[in-house]
């Protein structure tokens, strides 16, 4: 999981970095010459799209893991069936914890 996790800020750093980098080269290109232009409005909306692109993403990496979670602790769930130690006391504040093995 920390894999999935570091190779996703990985990504997003990325997907941030290199849209700049080739703005400032597009910028500082080698020919000077009044032709050259950057269409802004085209950039912006490149820009709006990668990130939007982005957001999906993860947000489809956190709505798989909270359904991932909310299937795997489900009260109906075979290895839920039995009571934590907690769970077995009457009142968890009036207990000796050490008894109860886990």
């Amino acid at each position: 999981m920390k894999k999935v996790i570091a190779v996703s800020i990985i990504a997003l750093i990325a997907l941030v970095l290199v849209p700049q980098i080739h703005f400032v080269n597009a910028q500082l290109g080698t020919d000077k010459s009044a032709k050259q232009y950057i269409n802004l409005r085209a950039e912006v909306w490149n820009e709006f799209f990668r990130m939007t692109t982005a957001a999906f993403t993860v947000g489809a990496v956190v709505s798989g893991t909270l359904i991932w979670l909310v299937w795997r602790f489900r009260e109906s769930h075979p290895k839920n069936k039995n009571p934590t130690r907690w769970e077995k006391l009457d009142d968890p504040t009036a207990g000796n914890y050490e008894k109860e093995s886990h």
